[in-house]
């Protein structure tokens, strides 16, 4: 994303269409981080037994980082013999064309190793290590140009490794270290260096009354939006929602999330001056709307949608995921349920081609195949992953990498297997 951000957000394309050239997926959630492909020509019905494959890769390493693919090359992390790496393939044959060390190895009960996916930006790509190594390397060779530890500004490592995606825009890289005076920070993308830092406090309820402590930061990913016609970063942490001047980092407006616990993960999903946001553990889903004088109010919250880590996706006014009850279709202005799906087990989901790509957490590697309709569920093929990783923590980590759509391929992964498959009509 990236230079063209900058150039096209003030047009207000950024949540509306693609900003990259139709065969990129340049970082974390696709060109918009939306997890909308431009991608079409594609399959509406599956046939027995799932697409073709085309490729397998078996040396990815331990973790949960998903893709980037541009010009050709794939991008991802993954942790090799204690040190976490990330990976560069070819897109078409998945045969490694270089790794690069980023940062050591994060040990974790439910799985070791990355957690976030890499973002390419014009001859560079970004990455941060679940331990918080934010570093910049040549996307074409591999080398380091720059590699900052976010903990050395008072970051502390998250219970589960720092997990969100960078976002850059313009000549800035943006991470979320979680320090006291830095909930948010945004780094000169050519040489690593501050450029601002934003402090962020949420007020909590402790014994009746009402206290101001830093943002505590957990998982999500930073989302670049125009709310009241102003450039602006949308993050969200344990216990607030807030944007930041694009500028300078200054608070614009904030929404406390007091539901926020154990981990709030999903990446907010936002249309004109509206904020959607949602976790699981019980806390449920807020919609947000930022008024012009940045003041901010709740149009609804329930418990309905409860989204845990497979991300959701906003198609019109509709949004698609899974909560804990089931897979669902939820109006995004009235947070009406329209239908909801029990039999397909919970996970992760992205869009293309008026379809819907449903991977299921549980390790049977079983993929679905849905059309985005407001109206049912409706599945046009299913299957299952060939082999499973061996890679499985104490605790039982799942296959939780989000699948990618692109250039008539999908791509899922399982731990040190990547897959890719020809979901392409021909």
């Amino acid at each position: 994303m990236n230079q063209r951000i900058s150039a096209l957000i003030v047009s207000a394309l950024l949540l509306s269409t693609s900003i990259a050239r139709g065969d990129d997926w340049p970082q974390w959630r696709g060109p918009n981080r939306t997890d909308i492909s431009p991608a079409t020509g594609l399959l509406k019905e599956w046939p027995e037994g799932g697409p073709e494959l085309l490729w397998t890769f078996r040396d990815a390493g331990q973790g949960y980082s998903s893709f980037a693919v541009v010009d050709g090359k794939l991008y991802t992390m993954g942790g090799r013999d204690e040190t976490e790496y990330l990976i560069c393939l070819d897109e078409k044959t998945g045969k490694e064309i270089w790794s690069t060390e980023v940062g050591p190895f994060l040990e974790n009960a439910w799985g070791g190793g990355p957690r976030s996916t890499p973002t390419v930006d014009g001859d560079y790509v970004y990455t941060l290590s679940g331990q918080g190594h934010l570093a910049c390397l040549n996307k074409n060779t591999g080398e380091t140009k720059w590699n900052v530890d976010v903990k050395s500004l008072g970051g502390i490592v998250p219970k589960w490794g720092y997990s969100e995606s960078v976002l850059v825009d313009g000549d800035k890289v943006l991470c979320s270290p979680g320090a006291e005076d830095a909930t948010v920070v945004a780094f000169n993308k050519m040489n690593g260096e501050v450029i601002w830092k934003a402090a962020v406090t949420a007020e909590l309820e402790k014994d009746g009354e009402i206290e101001e402590k830093p943002a505590n930061v957990h998982y999500s990913s930073i989302m670049p939006a125009i709310i009241n016609g102003e450039l602006q970063y949308v993050q969200l942490t344990q216990n607030t929602l807030f944007g930041l001047k694009a500028s300078d980092g200054k608070v614009l407006w904030q929404e406390p999330w007091p539901p926020g616990r154990v981990a709030v993960i999903p990446t907010p999903l936002i249309k004109d001056n509206y904020v959607f946001i949602t976790s699981a553990y019980g806390a449920g889903c807020k919609l947000v709307k930022v008024n012009k004088d940045y003041s901010t109010e709740e149009v609804y919250f329930h418990t309905r949608m409860k989204n845990h880590h497979g991300g959701l996706v906003l198609l019109g006014d509709t949004i698609y995921g899974h909560s804990d009850a089931g897979w669902v279709a939820m109006d995004f202005m009235t947070g009406e349920d329209l239908w909801r799906e029990r039999g397909l087990k919970k996970g992760s989901v992205t869009y293309a081609d008026g379809m819907l790509y449903c991977v299921e957490e549980p390790v049977n590697g079983r993929v679905a195949l849905v059309e985005a309709t407001r109206e049912e569920y409706r599945e046009h093929g299913t299957f299952k992953l060939p082999e499973l990783s061996e890679f499985r923590s104490s605790r039982g980590g799942l296959i939780w990498a989000h699948p990618v759509v692109i250039n008539g391929k999908l791509f899922l992964r399982d731990q040190d297997l990547i897959f890719c498959y020809d979901v392409s009509a021909k």
